[in-house]
């Protein structure tokens, strides 16, 4: 696996082809993405090359968005599936990062350890300190996409999605749930305050 190569063509990648009206999935989001990642791998106790292949997926987990949004994880597939071997990934290895990236649907249906990870790591940010902030971005483009028209229709979508997500990893739940818990008594609030 020639990861370092294979992470500055997909940076490079989504960087160029990324639509700019897709504030949360964004570059943005692939590196924070990446760094929740990096840290739960850690705490799992994973080892090399299991990292390089959850740190390749990350990285490809949003790359169907250079396509268009609706089936954007197997557009990701796709898109590893064309371009890893090129950086020496063989099929086990991409088979793998495709468990991984399909595995980040919503809802989230992880198989293996490394599919948790990847799951946790994608939604790190419901239970950490810059919620609000991300969750505005995810607002600005679900509203882009006529998803949702105003504030009450997204304070109802997004305490109906908080309250079904769960995190998978131990490591997770012990760092992101009671933060997590906040948010949605926050949200509920606002909710139960709509009459």
């Amino acid at each position: 696996m020639n990861f370092k190569d294979a992470e500055i063509f997909i940076q490079e990648k989504l960087k160029k082809e990324l639509p700019a009206y897709l504030y949360y999935h964004s570059y943005a989001h692939t590196t924070d993405v990446l760094q929740a990642a990096i840290l739960l791998a850690k705490l799992e106790k994973l080892n090399v090359n299991k990292i390089l292949l959850l740190k390749t997926a990350v990285l490809f987990h949003d790359s169907g968005f250079t396509i268009q949004a609706s089936n954007h994880e197997e557009l990701g597939c796709e898109i590893a599936r064309q371009f890893l071997p090129q950086f020496e990934y063989i099929e086990m290895e991409i088979e793998t990062i495709c468990g991984m990236i399909m595995a980040t649907k919503i809802p989230q249906t992880p198989k293996s350890k490394l599919e948790e990870i990847i799951c946790d790591a994608d939604l790190d940010y419901l239970g950490r300190d810059d919620f609000e902030l991300i969750a505005s971005t995810l607002f600005k483009e679900l509203k882009i996409y006529h998803l949702i028209s105003n504030e009450k229709e997204w304070n109802r979508l997004q305490l109906k999605f908080l309250q079904e997500h769960h995190y998978f990893t131990k490591s997770a739940i012990s760092l992101r749930q009671d933060k997590k818990e906040k948010h949605i008594q926050k949200i509920k609030d606002i909710v139960n305050s709509y009459h």
